[in-house]
């Protein structure tokens, strides 16, 4: 596992324009509370985590049951299709976007929930298994592409060529304002996971695909905790796009074939969450396709089971070298907070 410290905040240049993340998260939690599938999800203390990992605790957000869909991103794209409701400005509209995962049945399920449409881009490389659930919340699901980027192009040109409202779960210069709002309803998962903690963490692992859920997730433990908590970042090695970014001092493409952490295997970064983590995130972690494999397989055996996206930071916690340990001040006393993101592959 590589890893890159960071000096907060990083120097990324050309974000200059860009907002940072979101932290209001009363008006998300006021608006999802109004959904009638709406829950909190549990905070689960992981016994047999922390004894693997050598620290005291190792806490783990569990967002396999939101509001149904099993993802967090159920917290993201409907709070936006929400949110132009209360404005009336969701009639009749279509919505499109592009999915390397979950992304896309939030924009689904949203749609359909309040009256719009949705159309959701999927690479080729998605499984058709993933295509007939987003079919099922009635979605048209078009394939375009060998990548999430290729997708996301093609849904940006249909946008534009129809008149459709472009939902994107990234971020890029002359796109913020949707993403910016999908960010903020990622708040309610770290709104409660900061109520439930019985205390706060020392440390906090964050996966990221483009980095919205990592982002956010950051920008409000840094308010509730300050500098107290190590935040550490962990994307796939071959998604490098947060990683990559930030040890470029600016937005960078990641090189590498396909990961099979297919729901964080993204080569750019939103540059919204890239802001915010350039501020927030102490380290950013690269772990293998062997490193996702196995940290998967332990959160299964702790009675855990996830992809290996989504417990790609149980993963990073328990691949770390005694060294990587020590820089990080991971220790025997150690409380880690970490964020089950979905349960496993359909």
């Amino acid at each position: 596992m590589d890893i890159l410290h960071s000096n907060r905040p990083a120097d990324v240049s050309g974000l200059d324009a860009v907002p940072l993340p979101s932290t209001n998260a009363q008006a998300a939690q006021t608006l999802v509370a109004r959904c009638p599938v709406a829950a909190q999800t549990p905070l689960l203390q992981a016994e047999a985590i922390a004894v693997e990992a050598g620290v005291a605790e190792v806490w783990v957000k569990d967002e396999r049951g939101r509001m149904g869909l099993g993802s967090f991103k159920a917290l993201g794209a409907a709070y936006v299709i929400a949110c132009d409701k209360e404005r009336g400005d969701h009639r009749g509209r279509t919505y499109v976007t592009a999915s390397a995962g979950n992304h896309g049945m939030s924009v689904a399920a949203g749609a359909q929930a309040f009256g719009a449409a949705s159309v959701v881009y999927i690479a080729q490389s998605v499984p058709e298994s993933f295509a007939a659930r987003l079919a099922e919340q009635g979605a048209e699901v078009i394939r375009e592409g060998a990548t999430y980027e290729d997708s996301m192009a093609a849904a940006q040109a249909a946008a534009d060529l129809n008149g459709w409202a472009l939902l994107s779960d990234s971020s890029w210069h002359g796109y913020v304002e949707r993403p910016h709002r999908l960010m903020e309803g990622y708040l309610v998962l770290m709104a409660e996971a900061i109520a439930q903690m019985p205390s706060p963490p020392t440390h906090i692992f964050l996966q990221a695909g483009v980095g919205g859920l990592a982002g956010a997730c950051a920008a409000l433990a840094r308010q509730a905790w300050g500098d107290a908590p190590t935040i550490i970042v962990v994307e796939p090695t071959v998604a490098a796009a947060l990683h990559g970014s930030v040890k470029a001092g600016k937005p960078i493409e990641s090189q590498g074939p396909v990961s099979e952490m297919g729901r964080l295997d993204c080569k750019m970064p939103s540059l919204i969450a890239l802001k915010g983590l350039a501020r927030d995130a102490d380290a950013f972690a690269l772990i293998s396709e062997a490193e996702g494999q196995a940290g998967a397989g332990a959160a299964m055996v702790a009675g855990l089971g996830s992809s290996t996206s989504g417990a790609a930071g149980i993963a990073a916690l328990l691949a770390l070298s005694d060294g990587q340990k020590e820089t990080l001040d991971i220790s025997a006393r150690s409380v880690v907070l970490t964020v089950l993101s979905e349960g496993p592959a359909a």
